[in-house]
């Protein structure tokens, strides 16, 4: 959440394993999506997330090297309440500084398919007292670990 002061994230990937890394420009389709939703307006001067289109698409060396030169440019994307971004989570993208006192509250859900695997993202254990009290239906989406008894 960015507030006041904030600076330029560097730009990066959320997912560091591509699926195919010999085949890095082998076209997909999409197994992994990020979809954010902002609790607040995010305006330009909030601190939009900035997006380099098409990256997603691209061996990653080729699409930093795009984005450097200018051949390829980071768009803002603001958003209004009720506005949702859903995105390849393998497109290279920053946060941008937020110059305004009021916090840049944004929710993001990662859907990913069951087989994908990556060690990128640090997963707290789901504690077994709430994993028990879940039905059947929302324990099969789950991809966390479950906690000791």
């Amino acid at each position: 959440m960015p507030l006041q002061g904030s600076q330029n994230q560097e730009l990066h990937v959320d997912y560091q394993r591509p699926l195919f890394a010999e085949v890095p420009d082998l076209a997909l389709p999409p197994y992994m999506l990020v979809v954010s939703f902002g609790l607040v307006r995010i305006t330009f001067d909030r601190g939009p997330i900035q997006i380099a289109p098409g990256t997603h698409r691209m061996p990653r060396e080729n699409a930093f090297r795009a984005v450097q030169s200018a051949e390829i440019e980071l768009c803002s994307v603001p958003l209004e309440i009720g506005d949702v971004l859903i995105r390849h989570p393998s497109a290279l993208h920053r946060g941008t500084p937020n110059t305004t006192d009021m916090p840049r509250a944004l929710a993001t859900i990662r859907y990913v398919r069951r087989w994908y695997v990556d060690n990128s993202r640090e997963v707290r254990p789901i504690p077994h007292a709430v994993w028990q009290r879940l039905k059947p239906e929302q324990q099969d989406v789950m991809r966390f670990p479950v906690g000791p008894q």
